[in-house]
């Protein structure tokens, strides 16, 4: 099976803070290109961190309230740090989290839910600035059509990998989900595939009627 890489979803475009770029730029750099983080870079184009709104936000965040009115908690010091500083470098979020063009749309995800980050510079082999994929470039493999996807599951899934024939396993897709129906010789092929059509990119969900002839799964051991 076919996984879209990063390089596909990635905007190859990417808006950049230089690292000595004071925060008045970055305010000015994120506002004139509608965006909410940008890489900060090196001389050489290297990702060194990201700075966001967040990032920024700091700064409020650290002025005393003079009414009283919405007590704030106090900072931690790495954060006043952040708050007290001008430029880019001392204001992103680093080490930059980056990938590769060559990865699937899945490594990304991974890497961002285990991250817990929004976005993603991407980088080549001397770990220069190539593009920059988000959150929202991932999801838009959800919008691959039905057709796409039923195909895919159909001769790839089924067929070449499972050498199943046609009229074995009944395919249906809507919206990305997957209905499986027809009929397999092994129980145990029924989670093989479900598993392997759950893996086809743009698939939401999947739901199986699939019969079986021969239960040959194993049977859980009893007694005490």
């Amino acid at each position: 099976m076919y996984h879209r890489t990063v390089a596909e979803c990635m905007t190859k475009e990417v808006v950049r803070a230089r690292r000595d770029m004071p925060f008045r730029e970055i305010v000015q750099l994120l506002t004139d290109n509608d965006v909410t983080a940008v890489p900060v870079v090196d001389e050489l184009g290297r990702p060194m961190g990201v700075v966001s709104e967040a990032d920024l936000l700091r700064k409020s965040t650290a002025r005393v309230d003079l009414s009283g009115v919405s007590p704030i908690p106090d900072l931690e010091a790495w954060e006043r740090a952040k708050a007290e500083g001008v430029r880019a470098e001392e204001l992103m979020s680093a080490p930059a989290v980056c990938a590769r063009p060559d990865w699937t749309v899945v490594e990304a995800a991974r890497l961002m839910a285990v991250q817990n980050i929004k976005r993603l510079p991407v980088v080549d082999e001397a770990d220069r600035l190539q593009g920059i994929v988000s959150r929202g470039d991932l999801l838009r493999i959800f919008l691959r059509g039905d057709d796409a996807i039923r195909e895919e599951i159909d001769q790839e899934v089924l067929r070449q990998t499972l050498r199943l024939a046609p009229s074995q396993v009944t395919v249906e897709v809507d919206e990305g989900q997957v209905t499986l129906g027809g009929s397999v010789e092994f129980k145990s092929l029924i989670p093989v595939i479900e598993r392997l059509c759950r893996s086809v990119d743009g698939v939401v969900s999947v739901v199986e009627h699939i019969a079986y002839r021969t239960d040959d799964a194993p049977s859980s051991a009893g007694g005490p």
